[in-house]
């Protein structure tokens, strides 16, 4: 039986903003390299990442 997270939109927020502090990078510039496909093996995860948690967001989970 698959697994269920709950998470509140502040922890995703929390979540999204630590992971773009990790790469010490700005989402702006995040997204700008991932456009030019410039992005290291680690900065790809971030940015997949990102996109999930963004597309949670705008669905106002």
């Amino acid at each position: 039986m698959p697994t269920m997270i709950h998470t509140t939109r502040e922890e995703l927020q929390d979540q999204r903003e630590r992971l773009l502090g990790e790469i010490r990078l700005s989402f702006e510039e995040l997204r700008e390299r991932a456009g030019t496909y410039s992005l290291s093996a680690d900065e790809l995860d971030v940015w997949h990442t990102v996109e999930g948690i963004d597309y949670l967001l705008n669905g106002e989970c």
